[in-house]
């Protein structure tokens, strides 16, 4: 039977939500290793909306799942539903989003605060022991979500020492890695990868991303 994963995305967009490359590239990878992707988000306003192009914030309101909805093809579901008894594992794509609409690491940093209903299903899938992937600056949401807690995550978003930092702040353990390989934390059951926080190009950073997949995928 297929391996069933709930994709946690945060908007549409590397600035404002998820990071559209490396969410495609997460439902590429988990199709091609024959695993059924269901696209979730929670049901929120986004921080904010960047305009793309000039990279500056406009005067408008986006809703969160709504946007993420176009990289689903409008096939998504709210957060509120996602339950970890329905799935096999969890994957995080990165983006600032993550940052920003998931929690809020990007403004607050180690004293971010964590959407309730992510920090829910993060923690439900903790609980159930099923594996938990992410990418990019993704990890901070990880390390947000178990701030506090006996679970100090080890993670990785590549080699930034002031991101890793912070990471280090909120309990988590910090591991340098290269865009093209990935970090296991065998006790916790998360798998990550730096993708964009280091990847130059959109192959390099699917090489990193598909062997986190299938890494996440063998934990299941």
């Amino acid at each position: 039977m297929a391996k069933k994963v709930a994709v946690l995305l945060s908007g549409c967009g590397v600035f404002d939500g998820s990071e559209i490359h490396e969410a495609v590239l997460t439902l590429l990878a988990l199709d091609n290793a024959g695993a059924e992707a269901v696209c979730c988000a929670p049901n929120v306003d986004q921080m904010h909306v960047i305009n793309h192009l000039t990279h500056q914030p406009v005067n408008e309101k986006r809703n969160v799942l709504v946007e993420s909805a176009r990289i689903a093809r409008g096939k998504i579901k709210d957060l509120a539903e996602i339950r970890a008894a329905d799935f096999d594992a969890l994957f995080l794509p990165g983006g600032y989003g993550a940052a920003k609409n998931l929690c809020t690491f990007a403004t607050d940093g180690p004293n971010a605060i964590i959407h309730p209903e992510v920090a829910r299903v993060v923690r439900d899938f903790a609980a159930a022991r099923k594996p938990i992937g992410a990418v990019c600056i993704a990890p901070a949401t990880l390390a947000a979500v178990f701030k506090g807690t006996d679970i100090k995550p080890a993670v990785t978003i590549g080699t930034d020492e002031a991101t890793a930092s912070g990471l280090r702040a909120m309990g988590a353990e910090h591991v340098s890695c290269g865009v093209k390989d990935f970090h296991v934390d065998k006790a916790n059951r998360i798998v990550t990868s730096p993708a964009y926080m280091l990847g130059r190009s959109i192959g390099e950073v699917f090489v990193g991303i598909e062997k986190t997949v299938r890494a996440v995928l063998d934990l299941c």
